[in-house]
C-alpha cells in the first residue's frame, strides 16, 4: 500500500524542526527565552518546534543566531529548500505560464533510463498529440488562472517524446481503461490521440498496458505517478506535484506498480481496448 505522497515532505519538515529544537536545548534556552531573543510570540516557537509551521529562511537565521549557532544556518536553509521542492503547488510552479515548467523537467527526464508510469486521469505527456495536449493544457490554464502561453507550451511538452527514440531508455506505461474513454478536446482530437497510442505500441522501447475497467482489483485506482528509475517518484494531485524521495516510499510505489502491472493486458488485448474506445467516438 503506497504511503501518502506528502509523508516525505512531513518527514523532511519534522527533521528540520527536531534540529532546531536540539539547537535551542544545546544553547540552554527555554522556549520563552528564545522567543524573546527572536522578537516573536512564544506560540511561534512552539509551532516551529512541533513541525506545525515551516520556518522561513529568516526564522532559521534568527533562531540559530539567538542560540549562538550561526554555523548551522547554511545546512538548515538548504534542508528547508529541499523540503520546499518536494511539494510544488501547480499555481506557483506555473505562475509565469506552462512553457517554462515544461522546459524545466527535461533535464531530469534525460537522466532517467527507466520510466514506469501509471495514469488514471489523462495520457502521459510523452504520448500526447498536439490536439490532445492543447485541449488539456488550455483546461489547466483556465482552471489555475495562470498566464495563457499554451501555444508555446505545447511544443515544449511534445519535445520530450524524442526520448522514446534515443538513449536506450525504457518506458513501461500502465493506463486505466477509463483514460481511453475520457475525451480531451474534440472527438477528432481524441481519435487522433488513440490512433497515435496504437502506433507507439510498436516502439521497442515502449511497453503499454491497459488495466480493464472490469478487472478484479489487487491495487485500487491511484493518483497518477511517475517512477524515475528507482530514485524518485512524482505524484500528481489536483493542486500540486509531489516529489517522493524517501527510499521506503519509493519502494512502495515500485511495489504498487508491480501489482498494477499484474492486472493490465498487453499486446492484442490492449489494442482491442484502444480500438473499442476509438470506435465509441464515432
Amino acid at each position: 500500500m503506497p504511503s501518502s505522497p506528502s509523508s516525505s515532505v512531513v518527514a523532511a519538515r519534522k527533521a528540520i524542526a527536531e534540529q532546531l529544537a536540539e539547537i535551542r536545548k544545546d544553547a540552554g534556552l527555554k522556549g520563552g527565552e528564545l522567543s524573546a531573543r527572536c522578537g516573536w510570540h512564544p506560540a511561534k516557537t512552539s509551532r516551529i518546534q512541533s513541525g506545525k509551521s515551516a520556518p522561513s529562511e529568516e526564522d532559521i537565521r534568527a533562531w540559530c543566531t539567538a542560540c549562538g549557532a550561526p554555523g548551522r544556518i547554511p545546512d538548515l536553509i538548504a534542508a528547508s529548500r529541499a523540503a520546499d521542492s518536494m511539494y510544488q503547488e501547480w499555481r506557483r510552479r506555473n505562475r509565469s505560464g506552462l512553457r517554462l515548467a515544461q522546459e524545466k523537467v527535461i533535464g531530469d527526464y534525460e537522466r532517467t533510463r527507466r520510466f514506469r508510469i501509471y495514469v488514471s486521469n489523462v495520457l502521459p505527456g510523452f504520448f500526447q498529440t498536439a490536439g490532445y495536449a492543447t485541449a488539456l493544457m488550455q483546461a489547466i490554464t483556465d482552471f489555475q488562472g495562470t498566464p495563457n502561453d499554451v501555444a508555446a507550451a505545447v511544443p515544449a511538452r511534445l519535445a520530450r517524446a524524442r526520448l522514446m527514440y534515443t538513449g536506450g531508455r525504457r518506458f513501461s506505461v500502465l493506463i486505466e481503461e477509463c483514460v481511453l474513454r475520457t475525451r480531451i478536446g474534440s472527438a477528432e482530437d481524441m481519435s487522433a490521440q488513440l490512433g497515435h497510442l496504437l502506433t507507439l505500441m510498436s516502439l521497442p522501447a515502449v511497453s503499454i498496458g491497459i488495466i480493464p475497467a472490469g478487472c478484479a482489483r489487487a491495487i485500487w485506482p491511484l493518483e497518477a505517478f511517475y517512477l524515475f528509475d528507482d530514485r524518485r517518484v512524482v505524484v500528481e494531485t489536483l493542486t500540486a506535484k509531489v516529489n517522493v524521495l524517501q527510499p521506503s516510499e519509493v519502494a512502495d510505489y515500485v511495489r504498487a506498480f508491480a501489482g498494477l502491472s499484474g492486472m493490465a493486458v498487453h499486446g492484442v488485448k490492449a489494442r482491442a481496448l484502444i480500438a473499442a474506445a476509438a470506435a465509441s467516438l464515432e
